[in-house]
């Protein structure tokens, strides 16, 4: 399977680019880059009624949200989308997936939370997975006094992000709430194990770097140990029964492909419902270059699409 050509254009003008690798790049620096990098290639998100900046108390002190209101009918409580930002557990934050928020508040007519969790190397693993959790159980607990329903909440994020959806998904229904109706979860690391057909295949030259992943999961993790730890690896939990539904987006070329496809069997074969789209032609990150390729519309309409009709359903 080729590129698509919108998707071959960019990537070649990424490769031309001959960036450092990431290792070698100051690390403010290389965060720097990636901001300014993903912002550059969104076109700009929806008009809302309201968008604010708040701090929350976290297990590891404060962490920084946004949340965003829908531009329409308000004669009722909204569901809640707690989001979780792609990162490598190491770069990017609220500014970076602005766009993302928007548009799935809107096209989804629903509350987003969206979560600024603590990343590697300075906070390491479990603390990422300790503000989502938070975060989320925040958002559950509070949603009520800004017009949310706490009945109708999904968790989302895509890599990083969406590896942390995941685990929250999983916890939520070991502790019997909050009440995660859905899933989103948008070419997921899933697990920690770099030994697989897509990793491989896709090793170089397709913007996510086996290499790059190697990296960020040696920032994130305190030790090779970690990495048979479900709340690291979503896909090492014993039982995934009573999990929520899930619309599972992978990307053609990507390192990760086999994270989603490996995670959606896992919750298929537990009884659980799962929708998986495969973009042809895609690499890792499409779902945020809006402005320069037209199937990370077509992924976003999908993802609202799925999102509304899982809160009609609950």
């Amino acid at each position: 399977m080729d590129l698509h050509p919108q998707t071959q254009e960019l990537l070649d003008q990424m490769n031309e680019a001959e960036a450092p690798p990431a290792w070698e790049q100051p690390l403010d620096e290389l965060r720097a880059n990636f901001n300014e990098f993903v912002i550059s290639l969104q076109s700009p998100g929806p008009q809302l009624k309201r968008v604010e900046n708040r701090d929350i108390p976290g297990p590891h002190g404060p962490i920084p949200l946004r949340i965003y209101w829908p531009d329409g009918d308000d004669s009722g409580p909204l569901p809640v989308l707690v989001h979780f930002h792609g990162s490598g557990f190491v770069v990017l934050g609220l500014d970076s997936h602005d766009n993302a928020c928007r548009e799935l508040c809107q096209g989804a007519n629903c509350i987003v939370v969206a979560v600024n969790y603590r990343k590697a190397p300075e906070d390491k693993f479990p603390r990422p997975t300790d503000d989502a959790w938070a975060a989320t159980k925040w958002a559950a607990d509070n949603c009520a006094e800004w017009g949310g329903d706490a009945k109708r909440m999904a968790v989302c994020g895509d890599s990083a992000g969406g590896c942390l959806a995941a685990v929250v998904a999983q916890r939520a229904a070991r502790e019997g709430g909050p009440n995660i109706v859905f899933q989103l979860l948008v070419y997921p690391v899933t697990d920690m194990s770099d030994d697989t057909e897509s990793y491989r295949r896709f090793a170089d030259g397709y913007n996510l770097t086996a290499d790059m992943m190697r990296w960020f999961m040696g920032l994130y993790l305190n030790s090779d140990a970690e990495k048979a730890d479900p709340t690291a690896a979503p896909i090492r939990a014993a039982d995934l029964v009573g999990q929520p539904p899930a619309l599972i987006i992978t990307a053609s070329h990507d390192p990760l492909l086999h994270d989603g496809i490996a995670y959606g069997k896992r919750l298929r074969a537990a009884g659980v419902a799962v929708t998986h789209t495969d973009y042809p032609g895609q690499i890792h990150g499409f779902w945020n270059f809006t402005d320069r390729i037209d199937a990370a519309l077509e992924a976003r309409k999908e993802a609202c699409t799925a999102l509304s009709e899982a809160f009609a359903a609950a």
